[in-house]
């Protein structure tokens, strides 16, 4: 065989190898193109779907109480034919930012927030109505920004139940004020209400303010810590505690307790969890203050799909965040102690007799 057949014959199989190179990637394009369209098409179908998406931002849900709210606004959402994505921020400014960057780029067509720090989540407004979404603010209210909607109860009003109710069990002495978050608008209503209770008999000279903190995060170790503290600096002369929320009266009863005065110390609370109603009943926790939830996540839900809808929300006020005057939809809170813990929270399904009273000799129960 020849040198030039050679050379020709390893030309002819290279030219060969090559064709059939071009000609296998060829063949592969259409088949990504396809892909490619099914997937587009699968997005497409999502999105008309006639389903409306909505994101909730959870500041966190390690708090019994937005655990009882995701449930209620799951359901009613789907009741009306919606979709809800729900995202936990554990209590981080920056993760819920994200987080609602992250909702908004899903497509969803109203964001509900639970704000961590009501003014440090502000300018996600103005991203989400650059998309074409809607805001709601849920329970606590988002600072200098033009929001949408705002779903609460009345929390002026739920400090004032707090004050009013210890002040008839305690109408004298020296009060401690454990108060929420500071980042939390509401901590900041709270204090208001309890003040306009308070002030006046501290200028009568009936009751001394003789301390006030606030928790940060509403966590109970801190106000477990809070109390110890304040415990110390009074030398355990302290008469009554007005609390914020339960979640911190747990911390503070625990911190009563080591020193013999659980049950001997008025303390209030809110937001009706489990293990504080079970206090009430036992005689350690004076009072809660409850804000039907089922209520608040129906509600809730309700002025979502009208938002997406472009409906009336049907507000009953307006509450200005420094920015604005926000239309808002604000429900009445209930103050509940053990004489009308089963016609409240047990009646409502809240909670149940068996788990409110499990820790109460039987033959002291309630009849139903």
């Amino acid at each position: 065989m020849s040198k030039n057949f050679k050379k020709n014959l390893l030309s002819l199989i290279l030219i060969f190898a090559m064709l059939f190179t071009f000609s296998g990637c060829a063949t592969t394009n259409p088949n990504q193109s396809n892909s490619n369209n099914q997937t587009s098409q699968t997005t497409k179908t999502s999105d008309n779907s006639g389903k409306i998406k909505i994101g909730f931002s959870f500041d966190t849900l390690n708090l019994e109480r937005w655990q009882h709210d995701r449930d209620y606004f799951v359901q009613r959402a789907k009741e009306l034919g919606a979709d809800v994505l729900v995202q936990s921020a554990n209590s981080d400014s920056q993760t819920q930012y994200s987080q609602c960057q992250n909702l908004i780029a899903q497509g969803i067509k109203v964001l509900v927030i639970i704000p961590h720090d009501g003014s440090a989540i502000a300018p996600i407004v103005e991203e989400a109505h650059k998309a074409g979404v809607k805001v709601l603010a849920y329970d606590r209210l988002i600072m200098n920004a033009d929001v949408d909607a705002y779903v609460s109860f009345d929390n002026e009003k739920v400090g004032e139940l707090q004050a009013e109710y210890i002040t008839k069990l305690v109408p004298k002495g020296n009060y401690f004020l454990l108060e929420g978050s500071p980042t939390d608008n509401n901590a900041k209503l709270f204090e208001q209400g309890q003040k306009k209770v308070l002030q006046p008999l501290v200028d009568k000279g009936d009751i001394k303010i003789v301390g006030e903190q606030w928790a940060q995060d509403w966590l109970t170790q801190n106000a477990y810590n809070i109390m110890q503290n304040a415990l110390t600096a009074n030398n355990n002369k302290i008469d009554a505690v007005v609390d914020a929320n339960d979640s911190t009266a747990l911390g503070a009863i625990r911190a009563l307790q080591e020193q013999n005065l659980a049950g001997k110390v008025a303390i209030s609370g809110q937001d009706a969890d489990l293990a504080n109603c079970q206090l009430i009943v036992e005689g350690k926790q004076s009072m809660t203050v409850y804000k039907p939830v089922k209520e608040e996540a129906t509600k809730g839900a309700d002025v979502a799909i009208a938002l997406a809808k472009g409906e009336d929300i049907n507000a009953n006020g307006k509450v200005n965040n420094g920015k604005i005057d926000v239309p808002s939809v604000l429900l009445t809170p209930v103050a509940v102690d053990k004489n009308n813990m089963v016609d409240t929270i047990i009646k409502d399904g809240f909670h149940s007799l068996d788990e409110v009273y499990k820790n109460v000799p039987k033959d002291q129960w309630p009849k139903q």
